[in-house]
Parts: structure tokens; C-alpha cells; sequence
């Protein structure tokens, strides 16, 4: 096979060149030199390899164990590699599969056997969560309970290193808001709103973020103790009315993970993968705001334009985290 270029590469195999880089940045892959040419060149050895990555890749081999394999290339290190990944495969068809199964049970019993109205108020109905009993207890082998309903959900929310980002935070100051009462989260909207306004910030201070955090977690069944804050990122020099405050935000190394508005849930998600992480552990955060947690408004600039309740929100729940 004659030598080809990294554009001739690219194109033969549909991958990109950054792609083609890092893998030889990492070791995977080496190019070559041609003499009197400026470009790295691919021999025919190169390309074999490349395309065994590719398919290893398809078969959703990470690139660690990818580099593991052709470190040590024997028939033993690829099946251990391997069924340690068919493992990973069957825990997660069989967690779809229970889910399925729950799912299809109900389908059955709302259209055959339980005459309930498929109309508004379905989920109030007596006759529904009769349908949910069996789930308690096991009535057969095949059919799965609600512990098994657990386990599934348990594996299927499991976060990777691939779905958690890991953000520095920049110091900053904000434009804080604190507001108290059982509809905290709520609130505040319009003050945010006149404060971009009234400051220019979309024109002057696009950079600008929106971070929130329990300011204290309610604890009392009316919620009469539970606040929420907002803060505003900030020129340094601004000059703030009630019910505004200025302060300084330190920043730091935070575990990261997006949310659509409202997956509050998962939270535990990315707590669980704090507590997993074999690299990083939770610093030390003040307990009454949410052991410094925080949660970001994405996007505030459109948002700001966008009309409220619009289903693009996200948020990215953020864990203040240090090196072990």
C-alpha cells in the first residue's frame, strides 16, 4: 500500500483529522515522514491498525482498554477486555428489559383487561395502582417486582466519566438575591430581569452566568425555612439597590452534569459518581447552601429573551470537588 496523507486518511475512513491526531497523540496510531515532504504520511501497517481502533471503537471499547490491547496483544488480555464489556452490556439489556416488561404489562392490562378510561385523570384512578400491587411481591419467575424495577433504574441512571464534566469556576462577583418562602425558586424573576436591563448587561457584560442554591434546604413541612438564592455574575465596579448585594465568588474545581429544567432527581446521579470517582472527592462546602452546590442557568442571554417555562432550559448541577 502506497503512503497517504492525513486528508486521504481522513476521507477513506470518515473520521476527522482531530480525531486522527489524538489518536496518535495517545499513542494508538504512528505516522511517518516523508523525505522532501512537509506532511505526516500513513503506511499500510498504520491504516490496518486504524482500522481495527474503528471497530473496537463501534463496539463501544473505550479508548483506554483499546490502548490496554495493543500494549498487550494476547488472546487472554482480549477476552478479558471483552467480558468485561459483554458484562456492562448485559446488566443494561437486562435493566431495558425489566422496564420493557413493567411497561408491556400495563399496555396489557389498560387495553384488555382493566376498562379504565384512557382519559384525563388516568393516574388518579384506584384502578391504576391495583395495576401497580404485583410490582410488591413476585408472583412468577419471569415477571419482574419492583425491587427489580429499582436495580434497573439504578443501572440505567448511573453516570460515566463520559456524562460528568469536570469545570473550573473562575472567581467572580455577583449580584446576589436571596429570597425565602415555600416558592424560593420561583421567585425573583423579575428582579433578575430588571437588573440586565437596568445595567445594560446582554451589551455590556454578555459573559455574564446565573447560578442558584438552596439558601437554607427546608426542612420544615411548610417549608416556611427554606430559601433560594441567585446569583449574577457582575461587572467588579457595579453599583447595586435592594434587593440586590454584591459579593465575591472564589471559584474552583466543580464536578459537572446537565439537567432539562425540573430532573432535580438527578442530583443523587452525579453525588453517586462524586462518591465512585476513583480521581476526585467532594471538598468541603458550607452546609446550609447546599454544602456549595450549585445549580447554572445555561444559556441566560437567550433565555433572557426566550419567553419563561421554555421546555430548552437546562441546568448544570454543579459539585465543588478536589483531588484525592
Amino acid at each position: 500500500m502506497e503512503l497517504a496523507t492525513i486528508s486521504e486518511v481522513t476521507k477513506r475512513y470518515g473520521i476527522s483529522t482531530r480525531t486522527l491526531r489524538y489518536y496518535e497523540q495517545i499513542g494508538l496510531l504512528t505516522s511517518l515522514r516523508k523525505e522532501d515532504y512537509a506532511y505526516r504520511v500513513y503506511d499500510g501497517a498504520c491504516c490496518r491498525r486504524l482500522s481495527q481502533i474503528l471497530l473496537l471503537r463501534k463496539l463501544r471499547i473505550p479508548l483506554k482498554q483499546i490502548q490496554s490491547l495493543l500494549h498487550d496483544a494476547s488472546a487472554a488480555s482480549a477476552v478479558a477486555v471483552f467480558e468485561k464489556n459483554i458484562a456492562s452490556l448485559d446488566e443494561e439489556i437486562s435493566s431495558l428489559r425489566t422496564v420493557r416488561d413493567i411497561l408491556t404489562r400495563f399496555v396489557y392490562e389498560l387495553r384488555e383487561k382493566s376498562g379504565i378510561s384512557l382519559g384525563a385523570g388516568l393516574l388518579e384512578k384506584p384502578e391504576l395502582l391495583a395495576m401497580l400491587m404485583p410490582l410488591q411481591k413476585r408472583r412468577s419467575k419471569e415477571e419482574p417486582t419492583m425491587t427489580d424495577l429499582n436495580q434497573a433504574n439504578a443501572n440505567l441512571t448511573k453516570l460515566t466519566d463520559r456524562d460528568v464534566r469536570i469545570v473550573y469556576l473562575s472567581p467572580m462577583t455577583v449580584a446576589a438575591l436571596h429570597i425565602m418562602g415555600a416558592t424560593a425558586e420561583n421567585e425573583g424573576a423579575g428582579h433578575i430581569r430588571a437588573l440586565i436591563e437596568e445595567n445594560g448587561l446582554v451589551e455590556c457584560f454578555p459573559q455574564m452566568r446565573h447560578f442558584g442554591f438552596n439558601h437554607p434546604d427546608g426542612t420544615m413541612p411548610d417549608m416556611s425555612d427554606h430559601g433560594y438564592e441567585r446569583w449574577i455574575s457582575v461587572p467588579d465596579d457595579i453599583q447595586l439597590a435592594s434587593p440586590f448585594r454584591k459579593k465575591h465568588f472564589d471559584g474552583g474545581l466543580y464536578a459537572s452534569y446537565t439537567i432539562p429544567m425540573g430532573a432535580f432527581e438527578e442530583w443523587q446521579y452525579l453525588y453517586d459518581w462524586v462518591e465512585q470517582s476513583e480521581k476526585y472527592e467532594l471538598a468541603p462546602g458550607d452546609s446550609e447552601r447546599m454544602h456549595g452546590c450549585l445549580e447554572e442557568h445555561l444559556n441566560l442571554v437567550n433565555n433572557y429573551i426566550l419567553p419563561p417555562g421554555d421546555s430548552t432550559h437546562q441546568l448544570d448541577l454543579l459539585i465543588p470537588i478536589r483531588m484525592k
